[in-house]
């Protein structure tokens, strides 16, 4: 009987031409059925208001108006959203990055009693719907009289809130070898700069993931400002947005064209970390 070398089988086993190909043009399919809602949005923008609901629909604006995307961003004070936006938006990716990583490192590195019942206690709250825990944190907020502030949008990232990142982060830091600890420890280092000098210069993929994934949070968040924020003037680009929607008339071609502007940002982020951020997700694993 011939033997089969394990080159051969993989290569038998390996779909078809015409499968692949079937593969490729079912994901291409699916990839321009996503992209619909985006190319919808991009093509409101340049219309008028009459033309965005003609039936059956119009693809390509005729004229394209281009003065939808100045008065939209003079309709609503654009740069003092954005600079609202990005009050919370900073120190809450930095608060994600500093919290999220100590708690993973205590989680994976670092040996203490009941360590993996807690983390499996703080797993076992990614099972809560965030809008059961809505009402006692605004009232614990409120209370302490920070309502119509930045701080309870800031804070919690600086307490571990994302337990997502803290899972994410630990499984990362687990695969690192020991041998990164056990060397550092030899020359007299502690575990605080292990973490540091050893750690997480290894996790920088990782580390970016936490960072755009909190980031994007923040950027378009809706619900927490909505709670938390009263005045106008404190509003972000989200709340900014619900601006051109009334009770009985709606500005869908500035509301399209402010909204195409806020993505941008997000766009451009993401096409120039694509490569960083599939690489930290990939590297992280999913090993306990």
């Amino acid at each position: 009987m011939e033997e089969t070398s394990f080159k051969d089988l993989i290569v038998r086993q390996r779909p078809g031409v015409g499968k692949r190909r079937f593969a490729f043009l079912v994901c291409i399919v699916i990839s321009l059925l996503m992209m619909m809602p985006l190319a919808w949005l991009v093509r409101s923008s340049f219309m008028e208001m009459g033309q965005i609901f003609i039936f059956p629909p119009e693809w390509i604006p005729q004229p394209f108006r281009f003065e939808n995307f100045p008065e939209a961003l003079t309709v609503i004070p654009f740069f003092r959203y954005f600079v609202n936006t990005m009050l919370i938006l900073v120190p809450s990716v930095v608060g994600t990055l500093v919290s999220s990583s100590l708690a993973a490192y205590g989680f994976a590195r670092l040996n203490w009693p009941g360590r993996d019942l807690v983390f499996g206690v703080l797993l076992s709250t990614l099972m809560l719907p965030y809008i059961i825990t809505l009402l006692p944190t605004f009232l614990m907020w409120s209370q302490v009289g920070f309502i119509n502030t930045y701080v309870p949008l800031i804070v919690p990232n600086w307490l571990g809130f994302h337990v997502f990142y803290i899972f994410l982060l630990r499984q990362f830091f687990k695969n690192l070898p020991r041998e990164l600890d056990e060397a550092a420890e030899i020359d007299g280092a502690n575990p605080l700069e292990i973490f540091w000098y050893i750690i997480l210069p290894v996790s920088r993929p990782v580390l970016l993931v936490v960072a755009i994934l909190s980031g994007l949070n923040a950027w378009n968040d809706f619900l927490d400002p909505l709670v938390y924020i009263n005045s106008s003037d404190k509003y972000t680009l989200a709340l900014g947005l619900a601006q051109f929607t009334g009770l009985y008339t709606s500005q869908w071609n500035l509301l399209m064209a402010a909204s195409t502007v806020i993505i941008v940002p997000v766009l451009i982020v993401f096409f120039l970390t694509q490569r960083y951020f599939i690489e930290g997700v990939t590297m992280s694993g999913l090993k306990g």
